[in-house]
């Protein structure tokens, strides 16, 4: 594994021991995603021994992140999320599958958490083209519409957004 120069501004998430977990499956799951380097603790720390994984250095489309094995003190919540553009609905299907299907849950809106508790917004672009439609009526049609759904079904917006 070839280490990445370290960015100026990276996002740090706090994981309980399973950062590599995570990171893996965001490099499998995500497009231009990649595990970039595993840093292992050189001493014992509050949740872990010498030898540890401490920290894994990961890409998640594009954006530096690194994951701390800080144990269970914080948990992430809703108040971070990745909001994931999906071109289509095989798109859309194939990420939300891949977080709920590994572990995770279904949220409202297009929202849903893996199973280390993070949250992501799988949003198909043509849903944001609906509620932020000109034509007032046709964009409360599509929010509406989007307020009933867990996984956004593309065509179910667009027929609302019609009328």
């Amino acid at each position: 594994m070839v280490s990445k120069p370290i960015p100026k501004n990276t996002v740090c998430l706090w994981y309980d021991g399973t950062a590599l977990d995570a990171a893996t499956f965001y490099a499998k799951t995500f497009p231009d995603s990649s595990v970039d380097a595993v840093h292992h603790a050189p001493g014992d720390f509050p949740d872990g021994k010498k030898g540890d994984v401490l920290t894994v250095n990961f890409t998640v489309m594009g954006i530096p992140c690194v994951g701390l094995n800080g144990g269970p003190t914080f948990k992430p919540d809703e108040a971070f999320s990745f909001q994931v553009a999906t071109d289509d609905q095989a798109e859309t299907d194939r990420l939300w599958n891949a977080i709920v299907g590994n572990g995770g849950q279904e949220s409202a809106c297009g929202w849903c958490k893996d199973k280390w508790g993070l949250s992501w917004q799988i949003t198909p672009r043509a849903l944001i083209e609906a509620i932020t439609d000109p034509d007032p009526a046709a964009a409360k049609r599509a929010f509406d519409a989007m307020m009933t759904m867990h996984k956004i079904d593309i065509a179910a917006i667009e027929k609302a957004r019609r009328g």
